[in-house]
């Protein structure tokens, strides 16, 4: 236990923290700029297995601030170029390695082989879709994210805690927020950041009062200002997840729809509508419309020919987000004439009791 003295020597971690560090199993989503640093420390603190999933290969570009890798890296998988420094780092731990993208069919089986997950991702549509994961597993979530010279850094899904949707819970438009391939990042952000997530990884390990569930901690580089905001937690948010998770492997988390979300309250802007239920046939509350038609889904490639092209299109599931999906689909077959119902069927429910 050498390896580990100046860990075991603190009196508030000793043997038995660090029994628990080389317990414990986390996943790191990324191994760019902030997985590299969170890889690295967490690594060399001797967690006991890590988690490494990213599909992307090592470029030049990657050099100034993913500090994992070199120029003997160049052309390798992040996820095997990572691997091969940190064994090098600590031959005594279990590193796992996924040289693929996560999606929806992955993730819930890949979660549940670790304790914690942490997002070293760059996008939305990946940050929504390891949120849900996360939630639907019920893992705690540690998040960073990076813009130019600032810098985020979170706890989700922590005992009972506010979850990624509940700080955003309306989802931008794909490309309203650019990454920092677009607009760059001073290369020493993500380090800091990083090491922060990995920091909040070490203090859930070793059961620490002050993680950042409920928090957002803010950082400017350029300042050294930093500032703390509060994240309520949404329960709505979480059990509309939460509702969904049967059809979690069907959902496209790819948020180009925007403004083709709808609210009931709305729909009297829409003229001549056929509402389309996409849930499974056994789901409840059923809804009686004279313009409704059900096409679960997973079936909806399949029955294009029942949908109207004349009509405005309004999908609806449980909570919405099946929804969403099937608006991605038909905007693949160039049908987009059709929204999402953002609050679901018993919000029509509802609907039809007032009329009544």
């Amino acid at each position: 236990m050498s390896r580990y003295n100046r860990h075991i020597i603190l009196s508030d971690v000793g043997p038995e923290g660090q029994n628990k560090i080389s317990n414990a199993k986390v996943l790191v989503i990324g191994a760019g700029g902030l997985g590299c640093p969170v890889l690295q420390y967490l690594a060399a603190a001797g967690v006991g297995t890590l988690g490494i999933i990213d599909f992307d290969i090592v470029e030049v570009s990657n050099l100034q601030r993913q500090i994992l890798f070199g120029t003997s890296s160049l052309g390798i998988n992040k996820a095997l170029a990572a691997k091969e420094r940190l064994e090098d780092l600590n031959p005594t731990i279990q590193i796992n390695t996924y040289q693929e993208a996560l999606t929806p069919q992955n993730a819930l089986e890949l979660f549940k082989n670790y304790d914690i997950i942490v997002d070293g991702t760059d996008n939305f549509e990946t940050r929504y879709l390891i949120n849900d994961a996360a939630v639907i597993n019920n893992k705690p979530l540690v998040y960073g994210a990076i813009y130019k010279f600032e810098g985020q850094v979170s706890v989700f899904n922590y005992n009972n805690g506010p979850s990624y949707r509940c700080l955003f819970p309306i989802i931008p438009k794909k490309g309203s927020v650019a990454n920092c391939s677009e607009v760059g990042v001073l290369g020493v952000l993500p380090g800091i950041i990083g090491t922060m997530q990995a920091n909040e990884v070490l203090k859930i390990i070793l059961g620490f009062d002050g993680v950042l569930s409920g928090k957002l901690f803010c950082y400017n580089s350029k300042t050294s200002e930093t500032y703390t905001l509060k994240v309520k937690k949404l329960d709505s948010e979480i059990e509309k997840v939460l509702s969904e998770k049967e059809h979690f492997k069907t959902q496209i988390f790819n948020f180009n729809c925007g403004s083709k979300n709808v609210l009931l309250k709305d729909l009297h802007e829409f003229k001549n509508i056929q509402f389309i239920d996409v849930r499974e046939l056994h789901e409840e509350p059923k809804i009686k419309l004279d313009n409704c038609i059900q096409i679960p889904l997973n079936q909806l490639n399949n029955n294009l020919d029942k949908i109207s092209t004349t009509k405005i299109i309004i999908f609806f599931c449980q909570a919405g987000i099946r929804s969403r999906t099937a608006v991605e689909i038909l905007k693949k077959h160039n049908i987009t004439n059709c929204f999402s119902l953002e609050e679901g069927a018993a919000a029509i429910i509802e609907q039809l009791k007032i009329k009544a």
